[in-house]
C-alpha cells in the first residue's frame, strides 16, 4: 500500500490555511470570536501558519457540552482559532487521500455520499435479495471507544510524513487515556471513518461480502440465506472485538419484510417510512415552533428554515399521511403567504 509523504508543506501553505479558515467559519460568521479574528485576518492567518512551522501549536483544552437528542452524548468544542482552522487545513490535504481508501458503500462524511445516498442504496439491495434477511450491527459508544494506538497505527500505514504524523498524534492524544476521539472535532469524523475502513476492507475483500453498507458505526448486510448472515455476525463480532478493541451494541438478523431501520428511515421492499423516534421528535419540534416564535425565542427566518429542513427530510420517504397528520404542508403554505 502506498504511503504518502511531503504533506506538511501543503498543509502549512497560506492559501490552504485561508481555505481552512473559510470552511471553519461557514455559517458562523456572526460569532464574536470570528468577527474579532477577522479584524486582523491576514495577520492572524500568518500567526497560525508560523505556529505550525515553529512546531509551537498544541491542541487546546476542550469545552464540553451534553446533548440529549437523538441520544445523550458529550460534545467537545475547540477554539475557532487556531484549532478548528488547523483541523480543516489538515483535512484539506488528507481527505482526498483517505477518501480514495474507502469502499464504495461507505457513506459517512464523504462528498457525494451521505444519508440519502445510503438510503437509496439500501433500497437497491432490498430489491436485489428480497425475500431475504438483513444483518444489522453497530458499535457500542463508538467514538469514545476508538483506541489511540490502533488509530495511529492505521494512519501510519497510509502516511509517512513525520511532521504530519506528529500533528495528527497531537490531536489524537489531546484526550486523556488511550481511548476516545472527541465528538465535535472535524478530524474525528475522518478518524472514525478510517478506523472502520479496516472492517470494511476485511468484510469486502477478505471475506467477500456483498450487499454491505456502512454509515458511521451503523452497518448492514443483506442476503437471502439467514444462516450465512449468522455466520457473518460471528466473524464480524470477532474482528470488532479483537482487531478494533471495540464491542457491538447491536447484532441482529431479521427478515427484510419487517423493515430495515437505517440512517433515520425504515426501509421496506416497496416503500420508505420515517423512523418512529424521528417522527416523534418532528411532532414535538413542530408543536413548539409557534410558541417559540411568538415570544421571540426564534426568528421568523429560523421558523421558516426549520419547516423547510423538515420537509426536505420527509421528501425522501413515503410520508404523505404523516405530513397530513402533523399539518406541516399547511404551516409551510402559511409561511410562504406571510413572506
Amino acid at each position: 500500500m502506498k504511503r504518502h509523504g511531503n504533506l506538511f508543506g501543503k498543509i502549512i501553505e497560506i492559501d490552504n490555511i485561508k481555505l481552512a479558515y473559510k470552511k471553519a467559519r461557514k455559517g458562523k460568521g456572526w460569532q464574536n470570536t470570528i468577527q474579532k479574528f477577522e479584524n486582523n485576518l491576514e495577520g492572524n492567518l500568518k500567526l497560525i501558519q508560523q505556529s505550525l512551522i515553529d512546531k509551537t501549536f498544541t491542541t487546546a483544552s476542550y469545552t464540553e457540552k451534553t446533548i440529549y437528542e437523538p441520544k445523550k452524548r458529550i460534545i467537545y468544542k475547540l477554539p475557532f482559532s487556531p484549532d478548528r482552522i488547523i483541523q480543516h487545513a489538515i483535512m484539506n490535504i488528507l481527505e482526498p487521500i483517505w477518501n480514495n481508501l474507502m469502499i464504495y458503500d461507505s457513506y459517512s462524511c464523504r462528498t457525494g455520499k451521505g444519508i440519502h445516498a445510503a438510503s437509496r442504496r439500501t433500497m437497491e439491495y432490498i430489491k436485489k435479495v428480497h425475500p431475504g434477511y438483513c444483518l444489522q450491527m453497530d458499535i457500542s459508544k463508538f467514538y469514545p471507544s476508538i483506541n489511540h494506538e490502533i488509530l495511529f497505527s492505521i494512519i501510519q500505514q497510509k502516511i509517512k510524513c513525520k511532521d504530519t504524523l506528529d500533528l495528527l498524534k497531537n490531536i489524537i492524544d489531546s484526550m486523556p487515556g488511550n481511548k476516545n476521539v472527541p465528538i465535535g472535532n472535524y478530524t474525528s469524523q475522518w478518524f472514525g471513518n478510517l478506523y472502520l475502513n479496516e472492517l470494511d476492507q476485511f468484510l469486502k475483500h477478505e471475506i467477500g461480502v456483498e450487499n454491505y453498507i456502512r454509515y458511521c458505526d451503523d452497518f448492514i448486510i443483506l442476503h437471502q440465506d439467514k444462516r450465512y448472515l449468522h455466520e457473518l455476525a460471528n466473524i464480524t463480532e470477532d474482528f470488532v472485538n479483537n482487531k478494533l478493541d471495540m464491542s457491538l451494541s447491536k447484532n441482529e438478523v431479521s427478515p427484510i419484510l419487517h423493515g430495515i431501520d437505517f440512517v433515520g428511515y425504515r426501509h421496506f421492499p416497496d416503500y420508505i417510512l420515517v423512523r418512529k423516534s424521528t417522527a416523534k421528535r418532528i411532532k414535538k419540534r413542530l408543536r413548539s415552533l409557534p410558541g417559540r416564535l411568538s415570544v421571540g425565542e426564534i426568528t421568523p427566518e429560523q421558523h421558516r428554515s426549520t419547516i423547510a429542513s423538515t420537509l426536505g427530510w420527509l421528501k425522501w420517504s413515503n410520508s404523505y399521511n404523516f405530513r397530513r397528520s402533523i399539518g406541516i404542508d399547511r404551516q409551510w403554505e402559511e409561511i410562504r403567504i406571510a413572506h
